[in-house]
């Protein structure tokens, strides 16, 4: 209606706010509702009003947001008690920490790693993943029932088939021993990389890695009851192919998605690598008309 009219959807919707206030909450309701449950409860207030906003075009804040999510009983699900699995304490050798010294500013410059435990009803199953540090998207991952080097290594060489990165990408861990091992280390060497660990103690220095833990907990796990691994490994795949990659916003790449970052610097790459020519002005006829045309 608005696009056949020639108006905004923010008109219609001020407009009606002032005609017709009960119907407008209605409608702001619904919308609410429609976002909240197609993403399984997992966004929070902020991210709700960005999508109202950017993608609805509705006028509201996120206090009027929290208000009614609060209402339906529609806020995100809270994350639950930390627990460590970094075993820090060994004598394998710990690498310098070179992320903290990057200022990266494209994708295949720094990828962060980590690995959390994920309770089942007869298990523990435990997760490694790799990101890239510029972009937040998950570009490997692997589940597996012993915390071990392999998990580590197979998230790793999920990472490097997806990417097909370039010589010198630093890869950036915490302090665990399956990052100083001799297994992961190797991996790193054979494809040119740089290993960085965080300094001891220091959970910031690995905050990108471990904010989509967290995320993956409270907007995932912490909603789903599995199985068993299998059922666990099929949600997981949905979770970060499907969702996180693909639709998740994050503020701090302009409430964009990680692959719509990503395709958005693409298309600003291939602009700037766009051939031109400049206009060719002929030069200037001598007394006698001839011209002479300047060698290149």
């Amino acid at each position: 209606m608005c696009r056949d009219l020639g108006i905004s959807r923010a008109s219609y919707y001020r407009h009606l706010a002032e005609k017709e206030p009960d119907e407008e909450e209605m409608l702001v309701r619904d919308a609410i509702q429609r976002v909240a449950l197609s993403n399984h409860r997992r966004l929070g207030i902020r991210r709700v009003t960005k999508i109202l906003r950017t993608k609805e075009g509705m006028i509201v804040n996120h206090k009027r947001v929290e208000r009614i999510m609060r209402d339906d009983n529609l806020l995100a699900i809270r994350r639950r008690k930390f627990v460590l699995t970094t075993d820090s304490n060994h004598d394998l050798e710990v690498h310098v920490n070179m992320a903290r010294r990057m200022k990266v500013t494209g994708i295949n410059q720094l990828w962060v790693t980590d690995i959390t435990y994920i309770r089942l009803r007869s298990e523990f199953v435990y997760l490694a993943v790799v990101m890239d540090r510029f972009s937040r998207k998950v570009i490997g991952w692997a589940l597996g029932p012993n915390l071990t080097a392999e998990l580590a290594v197979k998230a790793l060489q999920m990472a490097i088939e997806q990417r097909q990165p370039p010589p010198g990408v630093v890869i950036h861990s915490d302090r665990g021993i399956q990052y100083a091992s001799a297994e992961f280390v190797a991996v790193l060497l054979a494809h040119g990389m740089i290993p960085s660990m965080s300094r001891p103690g220091n959970p910031y220095d690995n905050a990108f890695c471990e904010s989509f833990m967290k995320t993956l907990k409270t907007e995932e796990i912490y909603c789903n009851e599995y199985k068993d691994a299998a059922d666990l490994r099929a949600h997981l795949e949905e979770f970060i192919e499907g969702y996180y990659n693909k639709h998740r916003l994050h503020s701090g790449i302009g409430y964009l998605s990680p692959e719509e970052f990503e395709s958005a610097l693409a298309a600003e790459e291939r602009r700037k690598l766009t051939a031109t020519m400049p206009y060719y002005r002929p030069p200037k006829s001598t007394k006698g008309g001839s011209s002479e045309i300047p060698s290149s």
